[in-house]
């Protein structure tokens, strides 16, 4: 069965995780993904372990996990883009291509007659995707950027961590690089709005994404709840500052997640609580309420909270529709059964390990669904394949680019 963009192909000049999640998105769809990297090292991502991937034997491969989790379903080739005959080869790949995913600095790539403007001189009908820290204009432009700092910079940090007064207090950043991924979904949809355009004028054209543009569109609520206050909000750990209670609860043994989104939903808690007294209350009977008397509300049901184990309030609670969950480690989520039915864990053939384990795609269509035809590449696996294949250099050219190291 087809993939939804088996017909496109997309050059891939990215490295490390935005560029590569946007690109990996696009394989699993079923597109051609052709991944550029340098000889000799490759994606940065390649180096950036351990952990690193086992082989039949146990012992480390070359293949960092990091890089193994943004580049399933690409091929490698590793081409010298320094070298003047390394940019003819990029700019004939761009020719064959439908899409092209760069994260170089602004005008990094200029140098090499590799920007928008070259490229589209010989397919002007190019999807040319520019992700880089601040965009292509404003005073920040030129600065690199790093989702940790655009995670402080962005606003998201001033609200990550534990409030001012409690213990551990200060700003947290998240646990995975959430604005380099969350930058490669929307590069993504760039891309598709940008195709579906091209299917109806016949035209190219170069998007421009930035982190810190995407960081600040991300705030969501947050934002707007200062725009409509003019007041910064404040951390405030795991509690929502709009909903109560939503947040982590002590338990007799562990923790608990408790995610009440109604009046209902607290009315429903309170009985299975043993207090249905709490939901006539007036301070607590609506959540505006609650959300105003927090401070008297969350003591009171972290006292009740502690009564039972967490699995039994996950039982007690799903038997009567309230939200909540566990605090998983990651063994546990993959173990969780949901997640097993699911298939959230995938194994995948590989040419120097034998098998990769993967986490599956969230898209499901039910027509076109999401492929695992390739495992991440090694460096310059498919250079041959893909320069033969697609622009038919013959064996006597490919083994001079060889020889002069323009390839590898």
């Amino acid at each position: 069965m087809s993939g939804a963009l088996s017909h496109l192909r997309v050059l891939d000049l990215s490295r490390v995780l935005a560029g590569p999640w946007a690109g990996q998105i696009l394989g699993d769809l079923g597109a051609r993904v052709i991944k550029v990297e340098r000889p000799g090292r490759g994606d940065d991502t390649r180096g950036w372990g351990p952990p690193y991937l086992k082989d039949g034997d146990g012992q480390d491969t070359d293949q960092a996990a990091y890089y193994l989790s943004a580049n399933r379903n690409k091929e490698s080739v590793a081409i010298d883009i320094t070298r003047p005959e390394g940019q003819a080869l990029v700019r004939k790949l761009a020719a064959e291509c439908d899409v092209v995913l760069e994260n170089f600095k602004v005008g990094g790539l200029k140098r090499y007659g590799l920007d928008y403007d070259s490229l589209k001189a010989v397919n002007p009908k190019l999807i040319y995707c520019s992700i880089t820290g601040f965009g292509q204009d404003g005073p920040y432009a030129r600065r690199a950027g790093y989702d940790f700092m655009i995670q402080a910079l962005g606003g998201l940090m001033s609200l990550t961590g534990r409030p001012d007064g409690e213990e551990g207090a200060g700003p947290m950043k998240v646990g995975v690089a959430l604005t380099d991924i969350t930058t490669g979904l929307y590069a993504t949809i760039a891309v598709l709005a940008a195709l579906a355009h091209r299917d109806r004028s016949g035209e190219g054209q170069h998007l421009d994404m930035a982190l810190f543009d995407v960081q600040v569109a991300c705030l969501a609520n947050q934002a707007m709840n200062f725009l409509t206050t003019g007041r910064s909000p404040q951390r405030a750990g795991n509690a929502h500052p709009n909903i109560v209670p939503y947040q982590d609860f002590p338990t007799a043994d562990g923790d608990l997640i408790l995610t009440v989104g109604n009046d209902d939903q607290f009315a429903r808690f309170c009985e299975v609580a043993g207090h249905p007294e709490w939901a006539e209350d007036p301070r607590f009977a609506t959540n505006r309420s609650r959300v105003e008397h927090r401070e008297v509300l969350v003591p009171l049901l972290r006292q009740t909270t502690v009564m039972k184990t967490t699995r039994e309030w996950l039982d007690d609670l799903e038997a009567v529709g309230v939200p909540c969950g566990p605090v998983n480690t990651l063994e546990q989520v993959f173990e969780d059964p949901q997640a097993q039915a699911r298939g959230l864990r995938r194994e995948m053939e590989h040419p120097s390990a034998g098998a990769v384990p993967t986490v599956a795609s969230p898209l499901r269509l039910s027509a076109t669904p999401a492929q695992y035809r390739r495992p991440p590449p090694l460096l310059g696996e498919h250079t041959r394949e893909v320069l033969g294949d697609l622009l038919g250099i013959d064996e006597a050219g490919l083994q001079t680019l060889f020889a002069e190291g323009v390839v590898a």
